[in-house]
This record gives C-alpha cells, structure tokens and sequence, in this order.
C-alpha cells in the first residue's frame, strides 16, 4: 500500500481531551486484565486456540452491535483491499506474539511489544502528517524504560533462541503499529469500526487456527469453567468491545498520542498479577510508574510552535 493511498485520505487527527484520556485508561485496564486471563486460562486452552476462540467469539458480537447501529457490512465502499490487508496483519500479529512467547520470557515479551508506539510515531511522521518534537520523542522513550524498569528488563541467560523470541514479538508490535495506520489512513478510516475491525478479526481465525494446526495444539480436557469465563471476558469484552473502541478512537484522535497511552497496559497488567495471582509488587514498580507516566505527559504536552488548524474540532 502506497504512501500516497495512504496519505491521501490520512487526518493527523486532534489531541486527546480529558474524555478520551479516560477512555484509553479503561481499554489499558481491560488489556493489562486480559493478560492475566491468557495466563489462567492456558492450562485448560493453549494459546493460539485461546486466540483463535476469542476471534470467533468476538465477531457475532460486533456483527449483532453494528447491525443494531445500521452498520452496512456488506456494501460496497472501497474498504475490501485495506480490510484484507489488515486482516491479514492482524492474524500474522498474534500468531508471532504467541510463537515468540515459546522462545522468550512474557516479562520480555511485554517490554518488546511495546515498541509499538515508537514503529506508529514513525508511520504517522511519514504517512498521517503527525509530528512529534524533541520532548515528545523524549516522552515516548521515557515511558518505555518505565515499562523495562517495572518488568524487570535486562534479564540474564540469554541466548539466540530467546532473541529470536524477542525478535518475533516486536515483529508482532510493529504489525499491530501497522495494523493501526491501515485503520486510520485509508478508506477504513470511513468505515464504520465495527466494519473495519470485523475484518481483521474475521481473517485472523482461518491464520490463528492454521497456526494452531501448525503447532500442534490441542485441547486434552474440558475447559473448567474459570477458563470458559475466561475466554467469555476475552472474546465479548476485549476483543468484541475494546478492540472497536479503540479502532473508533483511532478515526479522531493522533494515532502517536494515542498508541503512546498504551505503555501503560503492562503496568496495569504487574497490578493485575499482584492482585490476582500474587505476584510481588515492589517500591521499584513505583519509580517505573512515575516514569510513564511523565512520559506520557511530555508525549501530549501541547507544542507552542503548532498553530492549531481552526477547521480541527478540539
């Protein structure tokens, strides 16, 4: 996909208000909470079953809300080639997430998909018109070493296969970076979110469950029924509400401000960790807390050298 189809329908897009502010913390829970769902739910469900299921359980959902919206899913309006692109992403994304995970610790997974941010600053700079100053660029590095600090990144014993496995999760961080500037910078952008995720999720079943096949995960026993719960949450809420609010809020607001928000879903996910399963919270997640968070002030702080566009609704 060109930069000019790309760019000629792209909108950098406006700051974030307080509102969407409080939007992106809610979808920043609900994922940090979601990693913790996986990890329960995989003694019962391996993971790319687990990702194929929430796909397939997702995709009702979104088709029944779209059509109590008078979503037209079936007409034509230009989005196939880009839907088919993103879905596509979107499918080869998790399947490297998960084939990753293999080969690397999920501590070092969590910080390298979280380069992110940095692979959609660099898109939106080339194809959305987005720019982001010195302090801003700064703000995305800070929130990034936050994320390190508090998952416990440098780690020793680490040899080839778990670079290849860290190697393979940030493939999967830029495809997720590319799969949010295919929805903000080309005919998706017009479609309906329920539209334009519905292609993503609908193309990842057949790639999840080939991989699944390919690895050759099964399912020994029946689910107890904390997993079943488990995958209800993942499916309905995560990827059947979430995921389309955040394609929706892609359309209006800075692709880079937005993404930049996400770093703090791994801290939410140490949260989740320590109040679920137990897990050790020290006064060093505290600092790394900080850390993102003052990122991510600098990443939205106003630059006074930006006139606003006056045809931009703040």
């Amino acid at each position: 996909m060109s930069t000019q189809t790309i760019s000629s329908v792209a909108a950098p897009g406006r700051a974030l208000t307080p509102g969407a502010v409080a939007i992106m913390l809610m979808l920043c829970v609900s994922w940090g909470f979601n990693q913790i769902a996986v990890k329960l739910a995989l003694p019962d469900i391996p993971p790319m079953l687990q990702a194929m299921f929430r796909s397939a359980g997702a995709l009702p959902v979104m088709l029944i809300v779209g059509w109590l919206r008078g979503v037209k899913f079936f007409e034509r309006d230009g989005t196939l080639l880009a839907g088919l692109v993103a879905g596509l992403m979107f499918g080869i994304e998790f399947v490297l997430i998960f084939s990753g995970l293999m080969f690397t610790s999920a501590s070092r997974a969590s910080v390298f998909l979280y380069t992110a941010p940095f692979f959609v600053a660099l898109g939106s700079y080339q194809f959305l018109g987005e720019r982001l100053s010195a302090l801003q660029w700064g703000g995305l590095a800070l929130s990034f070493a936050g994320v390190a600090l508090a998952i416990g990144v440098p780690q020793p014993d680490v040899d080839a296969k778990v670079l290849l496995g860290d190697l393979m999760v940030v493939g999967g961080g830029a495809l997720w970076a590319a799969t949010t500037l295919v929805a903000k910078g080309t005919a998706l952008r017009r479609a309906a979110p329920e539209k334009a995720l519905g292609y993503q999720v609908a193309l990842s079943i057949p790639i999840l469950g080939i991989a699944s096949w390919l690895t050759g995960e099964t399912i020994t026993h029946f689910p107890s029924p904390l997993s079943l719960a488990l995958m209800t949450y993942q499916a309905i809420w995560v990827v059947g509400c979430t995921f389309v609010i955040w394609f929706a809020m892609v359309k209006i607001y800075s692709a880079s401000k937005l993404s930049s928000f996400t770093f703090i879903t791994p801290l939410f996910g140490v949260v989740a960790a320590y109040m679920i399963m137990h897990d050790t919270l020290t006064a060093v997640f505290g600092v790394a807390a900080l850390l993102v968070i003052v990122g991510l002030y600098l990443v939205n702080k106003p630059d006074p050298k930006v006139t606003p566009d006056p045809n931009v609704p703040a």
